[in-house]
């Protein structure tokens, strides 16, 4: 990637600062940090950054007007306005930036073995979309969904302190245990059958840790896009009863705080189903013009006439209803409902 000078604008200066480590570990980029928004368009224009990122605790109003400044002709400014915090997003979102990626048709395929691994000493497992360093023009997201990631971190490591803003995080365990700590005031063990959300909205910073008692901690991490910007941040945990997912789609998420499940700033829902051989069900989509991505966790399915195997993902939109009939025993399958457009 070539050299780049980045524009920051953000009212958390905790965030603001790890922003700027974060950016300027990749060689030839630097960052300027602005906390005053009316300094702002002087800013871009005296400074002429390459891309301008929006953090948190900004006015709408404002988020507006700066992102048409500075995509005026004479500007042609780069805006990254769904960035989410942490490092795990920022080499994919600057290269989706400079590059227009392909409009899939209502299906979309993910085999298991052609996601991206993750090999390090501590962490290993897959991305299903472009994070980090993997990034995939026609890979940066299903709609509102924008990460799902398979990570299995070692007994005793983990993510150190990071922040986050202006995303929906949501943690389900699948075995060992996960500690979760952050500014918030929580500390939490999250272990397996536990669903654990972050509103990261105006900010927060946290960390992940695998339990210290040999083995892994095993989680999917999953990203989705809020459809408002700057909530105030918000934590919440809860243990699912594993005997309502029995041949039957358990919710698990939804945008209603007082529905089943967790709940998060975006019109999306989310279920979970453990499955015999040869049982057959149907989803009914929850709001018109939604897609569902289905990842299979664990076993095989065919979902309306695609068979998937262990970690695949399927993509599908523009439909009332789909189709599901489990082809192995012990079949766990996550569906992911979201809008399409946010």
């Amino acid at each position: 990637m070539k050299q780049l000078k980045f524009l920051v604008i953000g009212k958390d200066q905790v965030i603001l600062d790890t922003l700027k480590r974060i950016i300027e570990k990749n060689e030839g980029w630097k960052a300027i940090l602005i906390s005053d928004e009316n300094l702002s368009y002087d800013a871009v224009r005296s400074h002429q950054p390459d891309i301008v990122l929006l953090s948190s605790g900004l006015e709408d109003i404002f988020e507006q007007d700066i992102k048409a400044f500075c995509q005026e002709p004479d500007q042609n400014i780069k805006v990254i306005e769904h960035y989410g915090g942490g490092s795990g997003l920022l080499l994919s979102e600057v290269e989706a930036c400079f590059s227009e990626p392909q409009k899939p048709g209502n299906r979309i395929m993910h085999k298991a073995d052609s996601r991206e691994k993750t090999a390090l000493d501590w962490l290993s497992g897959g991305k299903t979309f472009s994070f980090g360093d993997f990034y995939d023009p026609e890979r940066i997201h299903f709609g509102a969904l924008r990460v799902l990631n398979d990570d299995i971190i070692k007994s005793g490591k983990g993510f150190g302190t990071h922040p986050h803003d202006n995303m929906e995080i949501i943690s389900i365990a699948l075995e060992g245990t996960l500690i979760h700590e952050d500014n918030l005031g929580n500390k939490t063990e999250i272990q397996p059958g536990d669903i654990q959300v972050m509103s990261a909205g105006t900010g927060v910073m946290h960390s992940e840790f695998s339990k210290d008692e040999g083995g892994f901690g095993k989680f999917l991490q999953i990203w989705v896009y809020p459809k408002q910007r700057n909530v105030t941040p918000r934590y919440d945990q809860i243990t699912l009863d594993p005997a309502k997912s029995h041949n039957s789609f358990q919710q698990i998420l939804s945008p209603d705080p007082e529905d089943a499940g967790v709940w998060i700033h975006q019109d999306a829902w989310f279920h979970l189903g453990h499955f015999d051989d040869a049982f057959e069900t149907r989803y009914q989509i929850m709001k018109k013009g939604n897609g569902v991505y289905a990842f299979i966790i664990e076993g095989s399915a065919e979902i309306d006439g695609q068979k998937l195997e262990r970690r695949d993902g399927f993509g599908i939109y523009g439909m009332d209803e789909i189709h599901i009939k489990a082809t192995s025993g012990n079949t766990e399958i996550l569906l992911m409902e979201v809008p399409m457009v946010w």
